[in-house]
């Protein structure tokens, strides 16, 4: 009998430490479950927050990606420099303003944001009336060089009274010196010339 009675305690014993095992994990399942519950429901919130993907995502995206070609194909290839050179003598010729190219610099390759560019610059002399020199100046930048950009000007000096606009403005006499820079896309390079493929 004591062995029996032994046995019971042992088994209830063993019941409660199961009991109070099991009893103690479903507890924590339980407020684990609490928890992700309440995080479901928050992250839910958020994604509703978020608007709808538009309809025309695609044809968006096929429009951007041809306005990013168009823009890319706006700059011209490599210009000849010479031909640079001609238009601005003809351009200032027309305009009646004498213009002297004084120095050149080669193409060179500058990068701006990650993107690569040739730049031809070149300084110039002018001299002309003021009238003559705006003019030459507003046909330049918006002229047949549709990436030509004026980097530098200066008025070295002005011979004769100045007295504003009209008749004088026409008669005032000006030199300037002008740094100008052509842009261009860069040369292609020739991966197959170079024998790396």
């Amino acid at each position: 009998m004591k062995t029996r009675k032994l046995l019971i305690a042992i088994l209830v014993v063993a019941l409660l430490a199961v009991y109070y095992i099991l009893g103690t994990d479903y507890l924590k399942q339980r407020q684990e479950h609490g928890e992700l519950s309440s995080l479901i429901s928050m992250e839910k919130e958020v994604l509703t927050q978020i608007p709808p993907r538009p309809a025309d995502l695609k044809t968006r995206l096929s429009n951007a990606q041809t306005g990013l070609e168009e823009a890319k194909n706006t700059l011209p290839d490599r210009l000849n420099s010479t031909r640079v050179i001609n238009t601005i003598l003809r351009l200032a010729d027309e305009v009646g303003v004498r213009a002297i190219p004084l120095a050149t610099q080669p193409w060179t390759t500058e990068s701006v944001n990650g993107e690569d560019y040739s730049v031809f610059r070149l300084h110039v002399a002018v001299t002309g009336s003021f009238v003559q020199l705006s003019s030459f100046l507003s046909q330049l930048e918006n002229g047949e060089l549709e990436t030509l950009v004026m980097e530098y000007i200066t008025v070295d000096k002005v011979t004769g009274p100045f007295r504003g606009d009209g008749v004088y403005a026409s008669m005032l006499q000006v030199d300037a010196s002008l740094e100008i820079a052509v842009y261009s896309r860069p040369p292609v390079t020739d991966i197959e010339g170079e024998g790396l493929l």
